[in-house]
């Protein structure tokens, strides 16, 4: 089995399980990301929801990208951690007003609106600090990603945005508001997407609604195609890098930009989680009737993403080069969901042995919980170590 490059004798020192995060990989990542994005002249901001950890935060801001948020929360770290407001943007179906208020008195760049409400609350609450914000409108474009169920964002059956017989008259609603300038179309069709031709099939949809737009003499400055792009979790040894070549080469050939537009996109997860593990360590080896299970520290409060899609997760023995065995790795958490793998093929394991869990550096520490009061993991930079 060909494993990950992980310095174990430093891991020896620190409580598990843990996050640790390859810098290495991270900038090679940012500086592909940076190389892609100015060749084809989009703006790209990462979103935090993916991971949020301070220090991540920081090497991603230094490396010039903006902010896409989700919460007041997100905004204030995004801030905290060196990102421009003029870069941040704040997402959301369902704002409230002291996170409207946080965006509004750090003045960011804009809010991505989902709702004729929120518009009218965004509007209302500008007026108040007489400010002017603002606004892209997030369409819901009925696309299908073709990825998992639960998160799927761009069909009608979803929560998200406008549907697009509504958006004549959002752009009546934003022109005869007092506080609201529309500067842009939002869209973002779901997450994990390794089948780049949908993002073929939302480039003709955007045109399509391009020329409506310009039949009602609404003029665009810019186009926002969210995020979404997958990542390898079979073989973050083999791929430790998302295909950006491909996907900044689709946004550019297919979509039909206006004079003067400009083109955002929010990549999360393809960011950061090959960068991220889970190192775990076994706390028992378990003879069953017809299993035996790989017991670690680790648990789906730490990680919650097998527990929660189904999701797969590359399990690799770093402590082992001894012969192959089977194995299902569960955690201590008294649920049965509390599994990270069936039947994975790991180099003989016994107590004590560490075991990385690969791809996890997007939405895992991030969604961490404290069930079963157990403690949050913390999060370790390879340099640090």
């Amino acid at each position: 089995m060909i494993k990950g490059n992980f310095p174990i004798e430093k891991f020896k020192n620190i409580e598990t399980p843990f996050y640790y995060y390859d810098v290495e990989l991270l900038n090679k990542t940012l500086e592909l990301i940076n190389r892609c994005s100015k060749e084809n002249n989009i703006d790209v901001h990462y979103a935090v929801k993916a991971n949020a950890n301070k220090k991540v935060l920081s090497i991603i801001s230094k490396a010039g990208l903006g902010a896409d948020c989700v919460s007041g929360n997100e905004v204030l770290a995004a801030i905290n951690a060196g990102f421009p407001a003029s870069k941040i943007v704040f997402a959301g179906v369902g704002k409230t007003d002291k996170e409207i208020n946080i965006a509004l008195d750090n003045d960011i760049f804009c809010f991505n609106a989902e709702s004729v409400p929120e518009l009218e609350v965004i509007n209302e609450l500008a007026k108040a600090k007489g400010k002017i914000a603002n606004v892209e409108i997030r369409v819901n474009p009925n696309i299908d990603a073709h990825t998992h169920k639960k998160i799927t964002t761009g069909l009608n059956e979803n929560k998200f945005g406008f549907n697009m017989d509504e958006l004549q008259s959002v752009c009546q609603l934003i022109s005869n508001s007092t506080n609201l300038n529309l500067l842009g179309l939002h869209f973002h069709i779901g997450s994990q997407i390794t089948d780049l031709n949908a993002y073929e099939c939302l480039c003709v949809r955007i045109n399509e609604l391009q020329d409506q737009f310009d039949s009602w003499g609404v003029k665009i400055k810019n186009i926002n195609v969210g995020g979404g792009l997958g990542i390898n979790y079979e073989h973050p040894n083999h791929i430790p890098i998302a295909d950006f070549e491909s996907y900044f080469r689709i946004l550019t050939k297919y979509l039909k930009l206006r004079d003067g537009q400009k083109l955002h996109c929010e990549p999360g997860r393809s960011v950061v989680a090959q960068c991220g593990s889970l190192i775990t360590k076994v706390t028992y080896v378990k003879q069953g009737v017809n299993k035996q299970f790989a017991i670690v520290d680790a648990g789906m409060t730490d990680l919650i993403r097998p527990a929660l899609y189904d999701a797969y997760h590359r399990i690799e023995n770093i402590s082992s080069d001894l012969e192959e065995e089977t194995y299902d790795v569960v955690g201590p958490i008294c649920e049965s969901s509390d599994v990270f793998d069936k039947d994975v093929e790991l180099n003989k394991t016994k107590r004590g042995d560490y075991l990385a869990i690969r791809s996890a550096g997007a939405y895992g520490e991030i969604m961490a919980s404290n069930y079963n009061l157990r403690k949050l993991p913390q999060g370790y930079l390879s340099t640090e170590l």
